[in-house]
Parts: C-alpha cells; structure tokens; sequence
C-alpha cells in the first residue's frame, strides 16, 4: 500500500500528484491560492479533484493552473464550468517572476504536487521541477523496491 504525503496540522489534502516524485526531479516548492467558483469549492470538498497531467503556466504576469480535473458538483447543474479550465494561481507579483525566470533559463517545469484546504481556503504546492531521464526513473524504482524489500525483511524478523 503506497505512503499518503504528511501533512500539517490545519491541512486536509484533496488529492497528491504522485507520479510527479517519480516522473520530475523536484527543485524547490512553493504554495499558492487557486481562484475558484463556488461548485468547484464544493466538489473539492467532497475530494473530486485530479492533478495527473496538470501542470502551471506563467502567461503575462499571472500564472495559471492547467489540465486539472475538477469534477463537476451536481446540486449546482446550473453552474456547468469546464473541469479542466485554466485557473488563476494567487502567488506575489516577484514570486511569479522569479518562477517565469527560472522556468526559461533553466528549463524548469512548474508542477502542481498536491491540492489541499489550508484555514478552509484551497491551495496549491507547485514544484519547480526538472524532468527525469529513463535512466533516473530506472534507479528510483530499484531505491524504492530495496526499501520495500528492506522494510518486509524488518517486519518479518519482528515476528
């Protein structure tokens, strides 16, 4: 069974992109606020969300979130919005530049890691991250059975 990310006191997660830790070096993270409608605030209560193929975008000064999956919540039918629409990200006007800076020199790749409500408002833990080579993904499974293995070992000596 696979680990949940720790969080905080104050935190509930909606949801974690776990195939980023393994597709994405990751560099640093930073946390920002999601502009949101009131349906798309309901359905990530009840936890509909999706991060998998999202990713962030710097685009005139504003930086969006794209391609996350916020399912529709049905008692609100007449509030229909796209579930994948570009969302705004609430970040300080330098942060944003930094971001765009270091996402055009270094090639870096901004990447939403998890969604969760933070004091009831949503935010967003974005990673600038840099992609893997196959090669880095082969040694961080073979990491990763080793500690499995390792950890079953332990457990059966307990016994």
């Amino acid at each position: 069974m696979a680990k949940k990310p720790k969080s905080n006191p104050g935190q509930k997660l909606i949801c974690a992109n776990r195939r980023a830790r393994f597709e994405y070096h990751i560099e640093e993270t930073h946390e920002a606020g999601l502009v949101l409608t009131g349906a798309e605030v309901k359905s990530l209560r009840q936890g509909r969300a999706n991060l998998n193929d999202s990713y962030a975008r710097v685009n005139r000064g504003e930086a969006f979130l794209m391609n996350a999956h916020i399912s529709h919540y049905e008692p609100a039918h007449h509030f229909k919005t796209d579930p994948t629409r570009a969302r705004k990200l609430l970040l300080h006007k330098k942060e944003i530049m930094r971001l765009m800076g270091k996402v055009q020199e270094q090639g870096l790749t901004l990447v939403p890691l998890r969604l969760y409500f933070r004091d009831g408002k949503a935010k967003v833990e974005l990673a600038l991250a840099k992609g893997k080579k196959l090669y880095d993904k082969r040694a961080t499974t073979r990491e990763r059975d080793v500690k499995r293995d390792l950890a079953r070992a332990l457990r059966r000596d307990a016994r």
